[in-house]
């Protein structure tokens, strides 16, 4: 068997439906993300999360934050090093946006 990799629909939600609470970034996955990248492209600075009792990744405004988390193995794909089926992403705003959108794009 090949190994390989695809491209996932891209997530986004606009400034308007970003406020102080966590809002969901497009649909869970549907399968084991190997790479993730968040990007921030709003007039604000984000607190991201797959848990929405729990801040974890800042990505200030204008910027991106990206995990390569298995595309560089030897070996066939493992998923013991993966997000799982199933994780949301979501947003919340540290300053509030006046405009733009985030993003999540995802490689399984």
């Amino acid at each position: 068997m090949v190994a390989r990799a695809f491209f996932d629909e891209i997530r986004t939600l606009g400034f308007a439906g970003i406020s102080g609470a966590y809002a969901s970034v497009g649909t869970t996955f549907g399968f084991p993300v190997r790479g993730i990248c968040i990007s921030n492209n709003t007039l604000g600075d984000m607190m991201f999360t797959d848990d929405v009792t729990k801040d974890k990744i800042f990505v200030k405004s204008g910027s991106f934050k990206l995990w390569d988390i298995q595309s560089n193995m030897n070996a066939q794909f493992d998923d013991k090093y993966v997000l799982p089926v199933g994780t949301q992403i979501s947003v919340k705003q540290i300053t509030a946006p006046t405009s733009g959108d985030v993003y999540v794009e995802v490689i399984y």
